[in-house]
């Protein structure tokens, strides 16, 4: 079963079971495509236009980046998941003799990182989502920045639920070095996040009155 691929109507029908996947960390990879893809949208209602001619090129760019994103981001859906499941895997090994349980703690932690990679990535591509919201609030078609804004708004919801579920699985990592990375690596995504929501959310309310 293919997440991403899935009718929007079975994808929450899903959601809502009793399976602990997909989860808050599939979810915050969702809200990112939509959106990248939103943001895309303003972009291609801004470029080829007369008015807006002089940003061109920054439009090009916003299109194909946030196209790009939101197909990398559809794929990080499942690939949460799959690390969800990959730890499950992990615990149900065998532990009935020390060489099995070695075996089992060096597996469930090296599944554990994969559970933190995967939503570390969909927070910095949550990051990048918001700083192409900004240029579309700046730059794009005047009469789409409520969707510019928007698309800003749902990159800084998802990729705060990304670090939440960073968060909560680095709890589980026994290695110190790895883990004080990837938290410094979370909050300079998180940063970045902030610093554009900040600049976006002044414009629009200059945009809005």
């Amino acid at each position: 079963m293919i997440l991403h691929e899935m009718t929007l109507p079975a994808f929450v029908t899903e959601l809502a079971s009793n399976s602990p996947a997909p989860g808050g960390g599939s979810i915050a990879a969702l809200g990112g495509a939509l959106a990248a893809g939103l943001v895309s949208m303003v972009g291609e209602l801004t470029r080829g236009r007369e008015k807006y001619a002089a940003v061109q090129a920054d439009m090009d760019a916003l299109c194909a980046k946030g196209k790009k994103y939101a197909e990398t981001l559809l794929k990080l859906i499942d690939e949460d998941t799959a690390a969800f499941n990959d730890f499950m895997a992990a615990m149900k090994l065998p532990k009935d003799t020390d060489e099995q349980k070695a075996a089992r703690k060096a597996a469930m932690q090296e599944a554990a990182k994969g559970t933190v990679e995967v939503p570390l990535r969909t927070l910095n591509l949550c990051a990048e989502v918001a700083n192409l919201a900004l240029v579309a609030v700046r730059e794009g078609n005047v009469n789409a920045v409520s969707d510019a804004g928007t698309a800003g708004q749902f990159a800084r919801a998802a990729g705060t639920c990304a670090a939440y579920n960073v968060r909560i699985n680095l709890l589980g990592i026994k290695d110190e070095a790895y883990a004080a990375e990837k938290r410094a690596a979370m909050n300079a995504a998180l940063s970045a996040i902030d610093a554009a929501m900040a600049e976006l959310t002044e414009l629009m309310e200059k945009r809005l009155g």
